[in-house]
Order: C-alpha cells, then structure tokens, then sequence
C-alpha cells in the first residue's frame, strides 16, 4: 500500500487521511492491527515537530485526562500499566533538552527529527507509536497526527476492541478542541 498526499486541511479542521508521504511512522506500519491518522492546519509553522508535540499535548482537555484516569483505573485490574495523563507539561524542561528514551507524558521518545517526532508506549498487550510530522500539503504548512498500533496478543485485541472505537472518536474531537484554542 503506497500512501498518498492529501490536500491539506483548512483553518481548525481536523481530517482523518492516509498517513502522510515520507514519514518515517510508515516504517511501522506493515503488520500494524491498528493505524490512522489525522491531518489539520499548522498553528505553529515556525516550531520544530517536537516543540509543536509539546505545544500540543500541552492543551490536552481536561475531559480527555479524565477518560486517561478511568483508563488507568480499569486496567490495573488485569496487570496494565498506568500512564497517567495525556497533558504534556511543556514548561517542565526546555524542548532541545530531550533525547531519545527519555518520557514524555506517557510516551517514550523514540524518534526526533525538525519535522517529526515519534513518541510510543510498549506494555505487554501493545505497542502503541504515535507520530506527529510536519510538513506541506498543497503549499500549506500542516500537521499529521498518526498512530500506529501492534498487537502481542488476546488482552492487547481484548483492549483494542474497545480503545480502538473510542480513540476514532476521541481523537478528532479533542484535536479539534485543541485547535480551536
């Protein structure tokens, strides 16, 4: 499957599209249980992909760490870890000042370039890979917002059944949200 291009999104429109050519999150796609990937005007053009990551989940809604701390309630009954919550405290250390392996709110950076980050998890049911990419669409500064997942086995599909669904759902919304300011 060769990803294509898409057009870009307009002013605060959040899009579901195929992930974006030349990322390097497509090097994890073949055997993914899981992938999409969301597409939305750049706020922030003249940030690296880490400091708009930063900038980002920062302004993760107070609702969404909410849905994480069900989440991490729920699971600790079947040995998952707990993640804690989404929002990244971007004032917490200078962006330049991370490497590779360090956290990241509950992620693990894993790879940092000036138009992309990809950031991850890995437990025993799943690893999850989440990149933001930078880049043009039709001349348009936008971002990609793409997430891969890998399933290891019955209590990572078990858990996908039900996070798979609500993260279509989630996922625009609170970009959206984010978007708008």
């Amino acid at each position: 499957m060769t990803p294509r291009l898409v057009s870009p999104a307009p002013a605060r429109r959040v899009r579901l599209t195929p992930l974006p050519e030349g990322s390097n999150i497509i090097e994890r796609l073949p055997g993914a249980d899981f992938a999409d990937c969301y597409q939305f005007a750049d706020q922030w053009p003249d940030r690296n992909a880490f400091e708009t990551f930063l900038e980002l989940f920062s302004r993760t809604p107070g609702w969404m760490n909410f849905l994480m701390s069900i989440r991490n309630q729920t699971v600790r009954w079947v040995g998952l870890k707990h993640l804690g919550v989404m929002a990244v405290n971007g004032a917490a250390k200078p962006a330049a000042s991370y490497c590779a392996g360090e956290r990241v709110g509950i992620f693990t950076l894993e790879r940092l370039h000036a138009d992309e980050v990809i950031v991850g998890d890995d437990d025993k049911h799943l690893h999850v890979q989440v990149s933001l990419r930078k880049h043009l669409a039709n001349g348009q500064p936008v971002i990609s917002l793409s997430t891969v997942v890998h399933i290891h086995n019955a209590l990572g599909h078990l858990y996908m059944a039900v996070v798979g669904p609500a993260h279509r759902l989630i996922v625009p919304v609170m970009l959206r949200q984010i978007v708008r300011g």
